[in-house]
């Protein structure tokens, strides 16, 4: 994963030693590295995530709705604002792990064995975004992070029945509290044309982002436990295999999004992505034309702190002895009206995935 040998001029078969290579060195290619990783994971975020902020709270503005005035005679037409809008704020935590080792132990490592020591770091960290950003989609319930400066903030999730007013949907002119947290009324066992969770997503999101003529940029993620149901849908159309050229008469989704995990098919006006992330008997739309429901707070430039995956040092001659690889960064939802998730159970509401509670 980590390609530190191609950095350094190395061979992954050469039998080098940390020290040999020089701390230095390793640590300047190491920071190099890390800097690919960054752009890579923040690449691989962009289906979830609108871009970073610096700023710990904001107002999230969208169009107001109603009616022109009738006007008569010389009458003024009363002051109009958008005032389609809500307030939200985004957590700033620190994350990280160290390489701990003796000076006889640095002295005794090989590149191979330190290569493996930045797979792991990368693998906890990726596996920590995802997992903070999975649970900023999944958890319905809004949290409170005690920002070390400006103190308690309340950190909001997508829409989920608050007193929140929303922008008129398609086919009304009022503003109305909304959900996004959704229950099937179903077991996922019994997704079929009659119980179709891709329409009720679909219709969720294009009462607010509008209907497209010949279908609408939509992605829903599933776990691989709802492929069987989802491809006996009348409507799939699936993703041919890459080595089986397909024969006459067969329909071909085309323009595939860039989206994690498999693209399976379309059905019903959506993409169907299997990603083995997504917790069973869940899935989630998100509506890929449209603003991202998430933000990533990071530090402002002026702390010298860094963005992403960093490696502090703090002795200079030997930087690896001392270093710690530090991650600063938080999810909250701006805007809330982009992502619904649902839950494909009978419960009678919404409950929040065990390991996103």
């Amino acid at each position: 994963m980590s390609g530190i040998f191609g950095l350094l001029g190395l061979s992954d078969t050469d039998r080098s030693f940390l020290n040999t290579v020089g701390q230095s060195v390793v640590y300047t290619a190491s920071q190099t590295l890390l800097q690919q990783y960054n752009a890579d994971l923040a690449q691989a975020m962009s289906i979830f995530v609108q871009g970073t902020t610096t700023g710990f709270k904001e107002r999230y503005k969208l169009p107001g709705g109603g009616r022109l005035q009738r006007r008569g005679g010389l009458a003024q037409s009363a002051a109009v604002k958008a005032y389609g809008s809500w307030d939200v704020a985004y957590p700033l935590e620190d994350f990280g792990a160290q390489l701990a080792e003796s000076d006889i132990a640095m002295s005794y490592m090989t590149m191979d064995e330190y290569n493996r020591h930045l797979d792991t770091i990368m693998l906890q960290d990726m596996n920590t975004v995802r997992y903070e950003m999975l649970k900023a989609l999944f958890n319905s319930t809004a949290a409170t992070f005690v920002d070390p400066i400006n103190g308690s903030l309340t950190i909001e999730r997508l829409a989920n029945g608050d007193s929140v007013t929303y922008p008129p949907v398609l086919g009304s002119e009022t503003e109305a509290t909304d959900t996004h947290y959704l229950e099937s009324g179903y077991a996922a066992t019994a997704i079929s044309d009659t119980n179709n969770p891709y329409t009720t997503i679909r219709n969720e999101l294009e009462e607010h982002f509008g209907v497209s003529t010949g279908g609408d940029n939509i992605a829903v993620l599933i776990n691989p436990a709802e492929t069987p149901e989802t491809e006996d849908l009348s409507d799939f159309d699936a993703v041919p295999d890459n080595f089986i050229r397909p024969g006459a008469n067969v329909d071909i989704p085309q323009n595939l999004p860039s989206v994690p995990g498999r693209c399976i098919g379309r059905t019903n006006g959506v993409w169907v992505f299997e990603w083995r992330w997504m917790p069973a008997s869940y899935m989630f739309g998100i509506h890929l034309d449209a603003p991202r429901p998430l933000k990533m707070r990071v530090d402002p430039a002026e702390t010298g702190l860094g963005t992403g995956l960093q490696l502090v040092a703090t002795d200079e001659t030997y930087p690896l002895s001392s270093a710690h690889y530090r991650h600063r960064f938080g999810f909250g939802c701006g805007n809330r009206l982009n992502g619904v998730a649902l839950e494909l159970g009978t419960g009678g509401t919404y409950t929040v995935p065990s390991s996103y509670s």
